[in-house]
């Protein structure tokens, strides 16, 4: 895998931004990266010498708006404040 393919885009955030000043930076990186590759790929496209690498694999959350038939599956119940907003128009007039 190339450096340019290992090390996706940097993670730019007001946590990060503290961290370049102790000189630690942060990078999204292929998830079939390995430490030894995104240290190779620091090097070759910053000419720079890499210290350690740690390394963090983050799992997305669940949708909100997850379908009824997904909560049955997982055991919950729906809840009302997911339920669709339906509009009601009757053909009657209202009033006397």
């Amino acid at each position: 895998m190339e450096a340019t393919q290992v090390i996706i885009r940097p993670v730019v955030s007001e946590k990060t931004y503290v961290l370049s000043a102790a000189d630690r930076y942060t990078f999204r990186v292929h998830s079939d990266a390995h430490k030894t590759q995104i240290r190779q790929a620091v090097e070759e496209l910053f000419d720079v010498h890499v210290v350690e690498v740690r390394t963090l694999s983050v799992k997305s959350k669940p949708s909100a708006a997850a379908s009824p038939r997904d909560a049955r599956v997982l055991g919950r119940r729906r809840s009302s404040r997911f339920a669709p907003a339906k509009a009601f128009r009757s053909s009657r007039p209202c009033g006397p």
